[in-house]
């Protein structure tokens, strides 16, 4: 299979299941920012204790799940649900354990905290966390505009936000 096949040239793309969408398209937007979002999870991935890359790998695998229900088009909703490819309460859930987890384990700043501090890892972490903010106000703008209408999609990043947060501060202190 080629990489390029000129399809896009004209800035147009497709969805899943075919729909040609603008690449300005709000959707693009905010499965882009996903994308972004598992590289810089990938490059901090890089960086982590082993205990923590193994987690960061599972976070960028739930984020082509993220993605992939981003680029579906709603008539094509149903598929991905009979799939059972969607954003669950319990991927919500897992990361709450996660964040619970990783919060006894090293004690959180009582106030605002400059990334770059401690070890590379922390610091790529912070990166990816802002990347994941972003994408959350983008599926945010879907949500208000009723093209996206599962609502742990915008659960789950604002937890996943949280858990990288977490999970850079442990990274920062080189673990327990």
């Amino acid at each position: 299979m080629r990489t390029f096949n000129k399809k896009g040239d004209r800035g147009e793309t497709s969805l899943l299941y075919g729909v040609r969408v603008a690449k300005s398209d709000s959707r693009c937007e905010a499965y882009g920012t996903i994308d972004e979002a598992v590289s810089a999870l990938g490059l901090a991935r890089h960086f982590c204790q082993p205990e923590v890359k193994d987690i960061v790998f599972g976070l960028q695998q739930d984020l082509f799940v993220v993605g992939a229900e981003l680029a579906t088009p709603s008539e094509h909703y149903s598929k991905l649900v009979k799939k059972q490819n969607i954003v669950t309460l319990e991927m919500v859930q897992r990361l709450e354990n996660l964040i619970d987890n990783f919060e006894a384990k090293v004690k959180m700043p009582e106030a605002f905290v400059v990334p770059g501090g401690g070890s590379a890892g922390s610091a790529a972490l912070d990166v990816a966390r802002t990347i994941v903010r972003r994408a959350e106000r983008r599926v945010i703008g879907l949500k208000e505009a009723e093209i996206i209408t599962n609502d742990e999609v915008p659960k789950y990043l604002n937890r996943l936000s949280d858990l990288i947060f977490t999970l850079a501060r442990y990274e920062e202190v080189g673990g327990a």
